[in-house]
């Protein structure tokens, strides 16, 4: 898998703020408890189990991090919009929930270090005749997460990079966005039916691939729309605790950790070669 756009470069870490330098690591350090922020309708990238428990890639990331804090990973669930504001106020330490670090979100977040990629894709119910090329779909019901990457490239204002330093290229024009809280409920709809709520959907490659493995007659249209880093996110200020951060992710990048837990749950490595 190649990711053109984001293999160049990356700034690797965006730490700034007014929050007290280390207050965070020293809490999870003195609790030996790591409070992760996580989506968990995104399979095989987050979800609930059988069990109900959380299980994914970005679960295992987290547990891996939190055990090499010397922490253990307690997990919540708050809505993405909320997640991606910022101003968390201690309710959680860290999101490990395949965050995009766009201009936006600079603002209010910082982003200690990327640990995958992933590519965007569009995709129509498999009974779809009608939209042949990401072109077509211009005008057409598309389905996205809102406050995602996804709704903010239909509504052209997508800055990939804390920066805006990654060209987007735009393909759909005038698109009639439908906003879900995740990227699974726009998915669940398409399933439905060709144009009985939804015309297309555009979600992670990840996401797609796994709804295609679950049954779901949807099909892929074209080549990725754009290629995005994701990172880890913390609220802004503490650079004590984002360093420490990029410190263990980094470690996990180089021994190999990152490489075996993508392969586990993506069969596939989006590791190697995305943006540190």
């Amino acid at each position: 898998m190649k990711y053109n756009l984001i293999l160049a470069v990356l700034a690797s870490v965006t730490l700034c703020g007014n929050a007290t330098a280390g207050e965070v690591l020293d809490r999870v350090e003195k609790n030996k408890e790591l409070v992760v922020a996580i989506d968990t309708a995104i399979p095989p990238t987050s979800f609930l189990d059988e069990q109900g428990n959380p299980a994914g890639f970005d679960i295992d990331v987290a547990n891996e991090i939190a055990k090499r804090l010397g922490a253990k990973a307690r997990f919540v669930t708050p809505s993405w919009d909320v997640m991606t504001a910022g101003k968390w106020s201690g309710r959680w330490d860290v999101a490990v929930a395949s965050m995009t670090p766009t201009m936006e979100r600079a603002k209010v977040l910082d982003f200690p270090a990327i640990y995958y990629a992933a590519a965007a894709a569009l995709v129509v119910n498999s009974a779809n005749t009608t939209i042949a090329k990401p072109e077509d779909a211009s005008g057409k019901r598309i389905g996205v997460q809102g406050a995602s990457t996804y709704e903010y490239y239909l509504n052209r204002t997508l800055k990939i990079g804390a920066k805006g330093e990654f060209k987007v290229d735009y393909k759909i024009d005038n698109a009639k966005t439908v906003a879900y809280d995740s990227e699974g409920l726009s998915l669940d709809d398409l399933r439905l039916g060709d144009g009985v709520r939804l015309d297309a959907a555009i979600a992670s490659e990840q996401a797609v691939n796994g709804a295609i493995k679950a049954g779901y007659p949807i099909k892929r249209i074209g080549k990725a729309l754009f290629a995005e880093p994701l990172a880890i996110a913390i609220d802004k200020g503490d650079q004590d605790f984002g360093q420490k951060l990029h410190q263990i992710v980094g470690e996990m990048r180089a021994d190999g950790t990152l490489k075996v837990l993508s392969e586990k749950w993506f069969k596939t490595d989006y590791v190697t070669g995305s943006p540190q």
